[in-house]
């Protein structure tokens, strides 16, 4: 894994905002035939390394840090005060600056594999004000498409 990972070395730009476009096409909000009009940039995820690359993508599109909401999703179970602790530090922004939790309710019938000590819950990252960002996601994402040959070419 390391040697890999010493290969990657330092994502240029246009990488960086190629794959923070891929994973935010996979893990945000997107505008639905039922919603069109919802195109705000929305990221949710649990994976700390998948929130920084996050963070650092929509960075290198202009966002300013002032722009940035963050609100942690987690089980009503766990201990939410420390999971928003856990993420400001991770995210470098004070606890009090995050919205409040979302807290799932808690199903005692289901078998939930995401307890103990280390489970944080997931991250949301709102940026304000972001339909033209969304729409260059967007675009970034039908650019990506339309350069892929089609399979068996």
């Amino acid at each position: 894994m390391a040697k890999v990972a010493a290969w990657v070395k330092q994502l240029r730009h246009r990488e960086l905002v190629l794959v923070g476009a891929a994973i935010y096409w996979c893990e945000g909000g997107k505008a639905k035939p039922w919603r069109p009009n919802d195109c705000r940039v929305k990221f949710i995820n649990s994976d700390p390394v998948l929130v920084l690359l996050f963070l650092r993508f929509v960075e290198a599109l202009g966002v300013a840090p002032a722009a940035l909401r963050f609100r942690v999703s987690i089980h009503e179970s766990a201990d939410e005060e420390a999971a928003v602790r856990w993420w400001a530090d991770l995210v470098g922004v004070p606890a009090e600056k995050f919205q409040r939790s979302s807290l799932k309710r808690h199903r005692p019938e289901t078998r939930r594999q995401n307890v103990g000590g280390d489970y944080r819950g997931c991250l949301t990252v709102y940026v304000l004000r972001s339909s033209r960002l969304y729409w260059k996601i967007e675009g970034i994402m039908k650019g990506m498409n339309d350069g892929v040959a089609a399979p068996g070419r």
